[in-house]
């Protein structure tokens, strides 16, 4: 550990203006009172700072999350988890709620025939069930949601490159599975029509359930073979991909849409030559009874960050509504990560600020503080409802 900490001291210097940078001088000032510059003159005494805080109560993994306020915390599950950690951790009653939040990408990764075939196996094993066939898998996804829901679920999250875009069609898809099974991946079109039928038997489930679906799109994974046969995947070879976006994800919502059974949405997009796309395309399926039913998601991994999180405030204010804005997600893995919201909460007070000292918005504290607060907290806590 203390290699590992000198080795990123050394590194930190070189990451000026990345958002790297100011996250890792956030956190040290936030919940180690450090204010300095990380770097190998410091690294010795703040890694010694630290382990000495570390080992106090208020530093604990609950205080850390007392210290922010933290109030509920969404992990990303896979329907064949156990939710062992949750179940013990609700008995606990200990610190803030930890609620699972649903993520089957891989039921729907069929063009990988051998590993896909090895996953409905364990994914099978947790719902209690043999999946042979393509309703045998809707069920057994059926039965781990139920399981989810009843663990205070009520989130789904797929990560794809674009919304899958073939004909919806069940026969057409267990035609598809079961030549999978049998070891013969299908072509690209048979792999799109499976896609896209059990995402819509997914969306449909979730709509039922009075779920949130979120969709994060346009990452371009593994994009070094010679890395990936050494580290493994998402070992931070990914980058922004330049797929087609527009078409094939309107297609979709709308197709949920028509029969009024399109469940609240959050829609990410990661590469910022789409973002006037994802704003607009979210005005189009709000239906006038839930506010901001559609939502355009913060600036997300590569555009976390001053540029991206500014763009992204800028064309939802143009295209969009600002105050219906559910705010910042970020979705990363450490329990010293909150001060990104602060990060967040930064750059709105910056831009609405600004745009007051210009005479662009009213100088009402007042007012604008509600719209804050709105963006930041109020929003969310409404729009995403208690979890009963």
């Amino acid at each position: 550990d203390a290699e590992k900490f000198s080795r990123w001291a050394e590194t930190v210097p070189y990451t000026a203006r990345n958002p790297l940078f100011h996250w890792t001088h956030l956190e040290l000032a936030r919940y180690f009172g450090f204010t300095g510059l990380l770097n190998p003159g410091s690294a010795a005494a703040v890694y010694q700072q630290c382990s000495e805080r570390l080992q106090e109560p208020a530093f604990s993994t609950q205080g850390l999350l007392a210290r922010m306020q933290v109030q509920l915390v969404c992990t990303t599950d896979d329907p064949a988890d156990d939710l062992a950690h949750h179940q013990a951790h609700a008995a606990s009653g200990a610190g803030p709620r930890m609620l699972p939040a649903f993520r089957p990408d891989k039921a729907l990764q069929i063009h990988d025939s051998g590993t896909w075939a090895a996953y409905l196996a364990r994914l099978g094993e947790a719902a209690g069930t043999d999946i042979r066939t393509f309703q045998d898998l809707t069920d057994a996804l059926r039965r781990r949601a139920e399981w989810f829901h009843a663990m205070g679920c009520r989130l789904s999250d797929h990560g794809l490159e674009r919304m899958p875009d073939g004909a919806c069609s069940d026969q057409a898809a267990a035609q598809a599975m079961e030549q999978a099974l049998q070891g013969q991946p299908p072509q690209p079109e048979a792999a799109e029509t499976f896609q896209t039928t059990l995402l819509y038997h997914l969306c449909l489930l979730y709509h039922e359930l009075g779920w949130v679906q979120q969709f994060h799109l346009g990452a371009m994974r593994n994009a070094n073979t010679r890395m990936r046969s050494l580290l493994g995947p998402d070992t931070g070879f990914d980058s922004i991909g330049d797929f087609r976006q527009g078409l094939p994800l309107a297609r979709f919502l709308d197709r949920l849409d028509r029969g009024d059974r399109l469940a609240r949405t959050i829609l990410y997009n990661l590469n910022p030559a789409d973002n006037a796309v994802f704003a607009s395309m979210a005005g189009n399926f709000q239906d006038g009874r839930t506010p901001g039913k559609i939502q355009w998601g913060a600036a997300w991994w590569f555009l976390d960050q001053q540029d991206g999180i500014r763009a992204q405030l800028d064309m939802l204010s143009n295209l969009g509504l600002l105050s219906r804005f559910i705010g910042m997600l970020t979705d990363s893995r450490s329990f010293l990560s909150f001060p990104r919201h602060e990060y967040f909460r930064r750059i709105l007070c910056d831009t609405l600020g600004a745009e007051a000292e210009r005479g662009e918005l009213p100088d009402d504290l007042d007012w604008l503080g509600g719209i804050v607060q709105a963006v930041c907290y109020g929003n969310a806590q409404a729009w995403f409802g208690p979890a009963d």
